[in-house]
């Protein structure tokens, strides 16, 4: 006789873990199924080791800098093989702290690929391919998405995202592939390691969909740093060997040479072995639609994060989970809101965005309708190395009310001080607003409330 839970979670990523937690915290019987590590993209080969290579990558600069600061510090050289056993040694560590944190929610951990068999029932194939059924009242389906290989000759050849965070050392010459966040983050760290970098962007700049003046400013700080950006250039092939590939580009464009080849040209969810037929749950295109309520068209089986394709973005994938547990088995009914979201992208110089762009704005209340203030200057931090690029503050308001439409910057901590503006930004604050909030100074944020009108 199989095993009977009130809900069963395929996938223990962000969303899957959040959505289990707070359901079994509100006394759901909750059974959690997952054929990887616990902890998902997010946290094994994502966001987390992402952002640790950032930093490991940044010490370039900060040890490139310390002379003028009156520090003597003896000939330098990056050790990438060194960072990369650290950050698997501290993902190891974050992987054990997820399977305890469930342990303690009294959520049970299925180990294996999850497939329906139909609407109520979850077929588990664990080790040795050991077929398991369970059954639920509800499934919430959180798989997340996967990096994609562009239809190329010699794609295989290429590694994606999640394969980087395996390398045990890094090539003298590498090229990059695309134009988005992981992108633009790879070509940075790789280049701030040492890593002679070549980006190809298929469009006229990098970032697109983000503040257009942003952007390229983060573009010509990459490039002024010594980053190779080709736009208008896309791979055709790949041709070669694992360690001595040669990317060929569009006809006319010169043929790269390099070490290493990393495809960052999209993600999709991950349908792939869930059998959604056979519960009747439809899907558009890649992804499963849902409602405000996270409701697939199934009224009993819900889905969250990346495998709906809305907002990829892990804090969004927790509180859609959250959310979900809290309106079913918490009897406090509440949405996400989808329309306002703060995102960072840890470039070097790194950009944070909440609200409408200019361009968005722009297309909603016409040029017309829109002010915007913009600050951009050299900070005090580069005041004695006399480098870097100039960070540049913005600000989007509604000219007929005041209101701040959209909050921009670029530059060091700019995730830090955009998600305090998210706040401010949520609550309709005005340019008025900001003008009468007391600078604090000297900081570089002090200029989001000292702009002149």
């Amino acid at each position: 006789m199989q095993e009977h839970f009130d809900l069963i979670v395929l996938g223990a990523g962000s969303g899957g873990l959040a959505a289990a937690k707070r359901a079994a915290s509100h006394g759901a019987k909750v059974a959690i199924v997952e054929g990887d590590r616990v902890g998902g993209t997010c946290v094994i080969r994502g966001c987390v080791p992402k952002k640790l290579l950032v930093y490991g990558s940044a010490y370039r600069h900060l040890l490139g800098d310390a002379a003028s600061y009156g520090w003597e510090v003896e000939a330098y050289r990056a050790n990438p093989s060194t960072l990369l056993t650290n950050v698997r040694a501290e993902v190891d560590r974050l992987n054990q702290l997820h399977l305890g944190f469930l342990e303690k929610a009294g959520v049970s951990l299925m180990r294996g690929w999850g497939s329906f068999v139909d609407g109520h029932t979850v077929a588990v194939r664990g080790a040795r391919e050991k077929l398991t059924h369970y059954g639920a009242e509800r499934i919430l389906i959180a798989v997340g998405g996967r990096p994609q290989r562009p239809a190329i000759a010699g794609a295989e050849l290429g590694w994606v995202s999640d394969e980087m965070f395996l390398l045990e050392a890094l090539p003298k010459q590498m090229v990059v592939v695309g134009a988005g966040f992981i992108a633009c983050e790879f070509a940075c760290i790789l280049h701030g390691l040492g890593v002679q970098v070549t980006l190809l962007v298929r469009g006229e700049q990098i970032l697109r969909g983000f503040d257009r003046e942003a952007a390229l400013a983060v573009q010509e700080a990459m490039v002024a740093e010594g980053i190779d950006i080709r736009t208008g250039t896309s791979p055709t092939a790949l041709e070669g060997k694992p360690g001595a590939i040669t990317v060929v580009t569009s006809p006319g464009e010169e043929s790269l040479a390099c070490g290493g080849v990393l495809l960052a040209t999209g993600r999709r969810p991950f349908l792939a072995g869930l059998n959604l037929e056979a519960a009747g749950v439809e899907t558009e295109g890649s992804r499963i639609p849902v409602d405000a309520d996270q409701s697939t068209n199934v009224p009993h089986i819900y889905a969250v994060g990346d495998v709906t394709d809305r907002i990829n973005l892990t804090p969004v994938a927790i509180d859609e989970g959250r959310a979900f547990a809290d309106t079913v088995y918490g009897h406090r009914p509440r949405q996400v809101n989808h329309d306002l979201v703060a995102m960072a992208v840890f470039s070097q110089p790194e950009l944070a965005t909440v609200g409408l762009s200019e361009e968005a704005a722009i297309e909603r209340h016409g040029s017309e309708g829109i002010r915007v203030h913009r600050a951009k200057f050299r900070p005090m931090a580069q005041a004695l190395p006399k480098r870097g690029p100039a960070v540049l503050l913005k600000l989007v308001v509604e000219a007929s009310s005041g209101k701040v439409l959209g909050c921009h910057m670029v530059g060091e901590h700019s995730a830090e001080i955009i998600q305090m503006a998210a706040i401010a930004i949520g609550m309709g604050a005005t340019k008025d607003d900001f003008d009468r909030t007391m600078a604090l100074h000297p900081s570089v944020s002090e200029e989001f409330v000292t702009m002149a009108n």
